[in-house]
């Protein structure tokens, strides 16, 4: 990737244009954290789902 190219495209961009980009980039930052924070916390809840899944009492369900 030219990082430099791109620089130089958004720098010949109007100021409304580069308003636009930047918060465009923000929301990608934005839905890459959402991102990371869902797998954070499902890494994090799966031991308490697999302990009350996976237990004797419901073990006919799971033939279902």
């Amino acid at each position: 990737m030219n990082t430099k190219a791109l620089i130089d495209k958004i720098e010949a961009l109007p100021a409304d244009r580069i308003a636009e980009i930047e918060d465009f980039v923000d929301f990608i930052r934005a839905r890459e954290e959402a991102r990371t924070l869902r797998r954070a916390f499902a890494a994090a809840s799966e031991p308490a789902f697999a302990r009350v899944w996976n237990n004797a009492q419901d073990s006919i369900y799971d033939a279902v």
